[in-house]
Order: C-alpha cells, then sequence, then structure tokens
C-alpha cells in the first residue's frame, strides 16, 4: 500500500544544466533478448568504449541486480515482471541524473519493457538483440538451455517461457553475424548521434 504522506521534491540542478555538463544527454539503452544473445558482453563492452570517448555511462545487469536490489526475487511471471519495474525505476533515476545507462536484461514481456519507456520517456531506446534462438542455445554460456530441456530449470525463456520480441525496437542487431567490435561500433555511432549534444 502507497502511503498518502509523501510530496515530490524538486531538484535544483535542471537536467540541461545536467546535460550541458556532460556533454550529452541523458537516457537509457535498454538491451533485450533471450538468455546467450550477447547482452551482457556487448553492454560492458560498450560501455567501455563511451567511458573512453568521455560518455558518463553505466550498466545496470540483469544478474548483478539478483544479487542485490532484486535478490529476493524468483522467475515466475509476476517476479519477471517486478525485476523489470524496479530495474526500470532505477535507470529511469539515473537517465534523470543526466547518466547514460545501459541495461542487460532479457526482459520477455513486451508490455514491462512499454511500462520502462513510458516512464523514462523519449530518452528509452530498445536495442533487441536478435541471433535467434539456435544460436543462443548453442552458445548456452551458462549451461541453462541444458538444463531447461532436461526439465531442471521450470520458466525458463525461449524454453518453457514465452519470450515476446519487439517489433519496432531503435537498434536490432544480430549477434550471429556481427562481431562484439562490429556491434559495439553499430551502437557508439548511434549514441553519437542520439545523445551528443554538439553545441558544447
Amino acid at each position: 500500500m502507497k502511503s498518502s504522506n509523501i510530496k515530490a521534491v524538486t531538484h535544483g540542478v535542471s537536467l540541461q544544466d545536467r546535460w550541458q555538463k556532460h556533454g550529452h544527454k541523458g537516457g537509457v539503452l535498454w538491451f533485450t533478448g533471450l538468455s546467450g544473445s550477447g547482452k551482457s558482453t556487448l553492454a560492458m563492452a560498450l560501455e567501455s568504449t563511451l567511458f573512453a570517448n568521455k560518455f558518463e555511462v553505466f550498466t545496470l545487469d540483469g544478474d548483478n541486480l539478483r544479487h542485490g536490489l532484486n535478490g529476493n526475487l524468483g522467475f515466475s511471471p509476476q517476479d519477471r515482471s517486478e525485476n523489470i519495474r524496479r530495474a526500470g525505476e532505477v535507470a529511469s533515476l539515473f537517465a534523470q541524473s543526466g547518466l547514460l545507462v545501459i541495461t542487460a536484461f532479457i526482459s520477455p514481456y513486451v508490455a514491462d519493457r512499454t511500462r520502462v519507456r513510458e516512464l523514462v520517456g523519449d530518452g528509452f531506446h530498445e536495442v533487441h538483440l536478435d541471433p535467434g534462438l539456435a544460436t543462443c542455445e548453442a552458445r548456452d554460456p551458462k549451461g541453462l538451455y541444458k538444463k531447461a530441456r532436461a526439465g531442471e530449470i521450470s520458466d525458463f525463456t525461449g524454453v518453457s517461457s514465452p519470450y515476446e520480441a519487439p517489433e519496432r525496437p531503435e537498434v536490432r542487431i544480430d549477434t550471429a553475424r556481427q562481431s562484439i567490435e562490429q556491434s559495439v561500433a553499430q551502437l557508439v555511432a548511434y549514441v553519437e548521434k542520439v545523445f551528443r549534444i554538439s553545441d558544447i
């Protein structure tokens, strides 16, 4: 139950002033895709490259958040939705501080991603990593597909739980056909075009 005894506090630093200080707009690059699609690997590589290019950037990774903020959540549909709700709220706060946030979450449901998009607004950019299920399962870096096929993991996305792919993401990357370096270059070009403030 929400408390009625709370009131929003206005910041003394404007969003535009934060953008001017950083030299770029704040926002969220929301990576979505099946397990094994390369979300975490690409997110961390992109973070390093953007940081070297003078962006104030931070990555929120799904596994990392489940060690802390979302450590009390399981993988039921309800818990998955709550996982993304919390991650979206954190990403939105980071974006409001003027940072560029990269997120790496399977985030299988369209409704959950839409909710985050509405929360963040124009600064939300969906990035679909889409090498296909066969490639993800062949990679199986954590051995999760093997366990899911053996019935050792229930509610596993792509096997026993659905993945609702984005229809119109801002960026779509086939990580089966592109190398990490090619994918990073594609995303850096996109970020420079969309987030960089040119009149600094």
